[in-house]
Formats: structure tokens, sequence, C-alpha cells
């Protein structure tokens, strides 16, 4: 008699499949509402039905219109243009697949989900993030990998779970598909 290997059925995902991309939570309120059990915390302030302090513990301040920023700050944005005709500005850290999804536990700015119509692109293909002024990607053990491109310089196949520092002008292959670092 020979024994067979039985897999528990697969739970399909609910989540979309077309492109899209999830735009992170809005921020909490600053300040505690008041806790559960009898008692204060030092700096409580009680808010107000819409979970917001009252306005005289606010100090208000006459807004102008900023200045416009100075050209070396705009240069740090980062623009991540896809092969696939989207484009997103990098606010922080992020995921690109054609599903991503966080590990339990992992929290991200931003899940960038691309059309892979032939799959070539893993759900959870890289990471990206920010450290100081520097763009960095990271591929998270991707089926067909992740290769990068500098401008005028020699490509490199990233080591699974190893960040890499991306300058712009660089092109990502992420399976059949690219995105460019501007």
């Amino acid at each position: 008699m020979t024994a067979s290997r039985v897999r528990p059925p697969e739970i399909a995902d609910s989540r979309p499949s077309d492109t899209s991309i999830v735009e992170p939570l809005a921020k909490p309120p600053v300040g505690r509402s008041k806790p559960a059990v009898a008692g204060r915390f030092p700096g409580d302030v009680d808010l107000d039905e819409d979970g917001l302090p009252p306005t005289e513990a606010i100090d208000v301040v006459a807004l102008e219109s900023a200045p416009p920023a100075p050209p070396a700050a705009r240069a740090r944005v980062y623009r991540l243009s896809f092969s696939t005709g989207e484009s997103v500005e990098v606010r922080g850290s992020g995921l690109v697949g054609r599903r991503p999804i966080t590990q339990p536990g992992e929290h991200v700015d931003q899940l960038v989900a691309i059309s892979d119509p032939a799959r070539s692109v893993s759900k959870t293909h890289l990471e990206f993030g920010l450290e100081g002024d520097d763009l960095w990607i990271c591929d998270r053990y991707s089926g067909n990998g992740t290769v990068a491109r500098p401008l005028g310089g020699l490509a490199r196949q990233c080591e699974a779970g190893r960040r890499y520092r991306v300058e712009r002008g660089t092109r990502v292959d992420i399976g059949d598909q690219w995105f460019d670092v501007s």
C-alpha cells in the first residue's frame, strides 16, 4: 500500500486581481480618549464626538500658503514608472507584485499591484523603501527574480532578502515586467 499526500483545499483569495494602488490608511487623531478604567493619564485631552480635541485645547495659528519646495527637496521624491503604464510616487516603504500582501506584523506605507496576465511577477515580488535620501529595493524571494539595470552601468541580479540602493535612471526587471526609477 502506498501513502498518498493530501493537501488541504486552497482558499480563494478575495482581493481584486486588477492593477490598483492601495492608499495608506489615515493617521489616527492625536490625543487619547478617556481610559476605560477610573483615573487619568497626564496630558489626556477629552475628545469630542468626532474624535478631535476641543478647539480651546489647540493653539490655532493662521496658515499662509507655503512657498514651493526648493529644487533640492523636490529632487528627493522618487517615482516608479511601470511597463504596464502605471506610475507611483514613493512615499515610504512598500511592496510590489501582482497582489502584494504584508506578512503578519509587517507594516508598509504602499501596496502596488501591477497587471501581469502571464504571471511572471510574483504575488509579492519585491519590497522598496527610503533610507535617508536613497531608494532601495529588496527581492522578496520571487519566482523569476529581480534585476537592477543602472543607466550606463552593469546589470545586477538582486539576491533575495538583500537590499540594493537604486539611483534615478535605473530600470528594474521583475519577471517579464519592469519599472524605471526617476
